[in-house]
Order: structure tokens, then sequence, then C-alpha cells
């Protein structure tokens, strides 16, 4: 497994990242199938481990811990924090009571007393940015955390978080994990040249789509009742992505590869990306993903691929990918009734 640059941070990580959201009872509940997992894709020379306090009720971030006992110091390990923790109003967010107390909590179930990458799971409009990086740059300077990073921020926030960092002499956000596949390729057109402006390492998940690029949801085919259609079930029944889909697989099998190999060589193919995500669920399927790890992609399967799918395009949305408010609530896009007439 090659390894490349963390963007700034003087880190190595290996091009795929072992994602585990999968870990626990919303995917795979066997804890030690989890941990012969992780240490399959150790041994198969990932050294890049990504998680986050929410992720299985917080029981994912146990099973990390257990799985990395005696191999922590070869591990970059990466959390998240800012996802509801539980029925409090201050369990969850990105202020600086709630991320101090959430790093201690992320520190005792990883069993480890540093994090490598401490992320913000998702932008938090409630918070100053100020008041989050100051939290972060005490916990970096504390040596409880390596480096800090961030999740689903849009360009704008990207800048604006570097510009405050820089005014107030705080820790700069040295990451980015944004949603990346080759259906969904909007980052191609302001995050990735934002993020190689300031030195941003990117890590990227859904390279395969929530599935989609498995070549397990196809068009005209009855659809099983499972789990991932109850978390995305616009995403994976959208009749342009499956149509999109149709011409990917006749790509994929012209060139001798399956789509999941394809999708994520086209995913780690990009210049400005660190590492792409995996999140497999069972030992079966991160065999697989580790079969296609030397498959590259030459300029003509890149060119029938950018024929489908345009550069800097997403085909559709993406049920939990991040929307902000200015989309998601009316009032901030809609003057008052009695103040929207022009005369």
């Amino acid at each position: 497994m090659r390894t490349r640059e963390l963007g700034r941070t003087g880190i190595e990580v290996s091009a795929y990242c072992l994602g585990t959201m999968m870990f626990g009872p919303v995917g795979n509940p066997d804890r030690d199938d989890c941990v012969r997992m992780t240490h399959r894709a150790l041994d198969a020379g990932i050294n890049f481990v990504d998680t986050a306090d929410v992720y299985g009720y917080s029981e994912t971030e146990e099973i990390v811990g257990k799985a990395l006992k005696g191999r922590r110091d070869d591990v970059v390990l990466a959390t998240k924090v800012n996802g509801r923790m539980g029925e409090g109003p201050n369990r969850h967010g990105s202020s600086r009571r709630w991320i101090i107390a959430e790093v201690e909590h992320s520190l005792r179930r990883l069993q480890t007393d540093y994090i490598d990458l401490y992320q913000i799971h998702h932008p938090d409009p409630r918070t100053d940015i100020e008041e989050t990086l100051s939290a972060l740059t005490d916990l970096v300077r504390s040596g409880k955390v390596r480096a800090i990073g961030s999740s689903n921020l849009p360009p704008s926030e990207i800048v604006q978080a570097q510009w405050v960092s820089e005014r107030r002499a705080l820790h700069r956000l040295r990451t980015e994990q944004p949603t990346y596949s080759i259906l969904n390729r909007g980052i191609e057109r302001e995050v990735l040249p934002v993020c190689r402006s300031y030195g941003l390492g990117v890590l990227v998940w859904g390279p395969l789509s929530s599935g989609l690029l498995t070549g397990r949801y196809r068009k005209g085919v009855p659809r099983a009742d499972n789990a991932r259609m109850h978390w995305v079930p616009k995403h994976l029944t959208d009749e342009r992505k499956l149509d999109a889909v149709e011409q990917l697989i006749t790509v994929a099998e012209e060139a001798g590869m399956s789509l999941t190999h394809m999708a994520m060589a086209f995913a780690t193919t990009h210049p400005d990306i660190s590492a792409a995500i995996i999140g497999p669920r069972t030992v079966e399927q991160l065999e697989d993903l580790l079969a296609g790890a030397a498959i590259t992609l030459g300029d003509d399967i890149l060119d029938k691929i950018d024929e489908i799918v345009p550069p800097g395009t997403d085909i559709g949305p993406l049920d939990i990918a991040h929307d902000p408010p200015a989309i998601t609530h009316p009032a901030l896009r809609r003057r008052p009734a009695g103040d929207r007439a022009a005369a």
C-alpha cells in the first residue's frame, strides 16, 4: 500500500483509509470480526484509520481502541466530534464546552492518550469558528491532539477558518473530509482547489457512493429493503444516477475490472486527494477492496468517465451530505410575505 503526504502536516498516510462506520450495531455487530478486519487492513499496509464519536452510538470507537492495542504507534488515528451524543441540548456541536468534554470520552473509548487527527464532523452555524479553533488549539498544545481538521465544510468556510487562524494566532485546520465519487464530483470545482491553495490534506468519504458504485443497485432490478436503503433512499433510487451506473458498468467491463475497483481507483487518482476512505462491513468486502488497490486507470478510461459524469458535477443529491442552513431553512431565502414586492 503506497503512502502519500497528508497535506503539509508531515504525516504519511496510506492511499486507502480504513473507515469504521460499519463497525458496531449499525453495520457489523460482531466486535471480534471488526477487530479481525482492522488487523487484516493493517497487515495489508493500511496505516490510516478513521472513526467518529457518533458511530455505532459510541461503540465503534471502543472497537477501534480494542483493535489497535499493541499497534497504536504505527497507526494514524482520526476521529470526529460534533454529532449528537445524547438528549441534552449541549451534548453535540462545536462549542468549546463540548469539544473539551468529548475529546476525553473519545480518548477513553479509543484507549489512547492522543489522537493524530481530530476533525469537526459537520459545520456548526450556531458556534463562532474562533470558539471552535480556540478549543482545538488548546488540545494540540496539550498534546492530546496532533492535528486538526474538518469534514463537509463548504469552500467559503474553509477559507474563513484559515483567515481566523491567521488573525488570532490559532492552529489551522490541516485537513478536510468531503464526499467524493464518480457520481459526486462537486468538490473538484472549488473545495479541492481551496484545499490545494492552503496545503490541506484531503481524505474523501463515500468513494463507492453509498453502494451505488458496487453494481449491487441496478436499473430495473428489485432492491432489497436493507439498512442502506433506509439511510439514503433518494440517492439509491435516483434514475439519473442509475442510468450513469449502467454506463459505468460497461466501461469497467470493457476495461476488464469490476465497477468497485474502477470507482476506488478513480477516487485515488486525483492529485489533491491524500486518501480515500473504505468502509467494509464484512471481511469479504475488505478483501475485495484490497484486491483492487493496485489498479490504475489510464487516460482513456478517465476520459470515458468524464463523458458520463463531467468534472465538477454532482448527479443528484446525496441524502446524508451536509446542506447549509441557507438551503434548508426557507426563512433564510424568503423575505417576509409583506416585504416581497419590488414596487
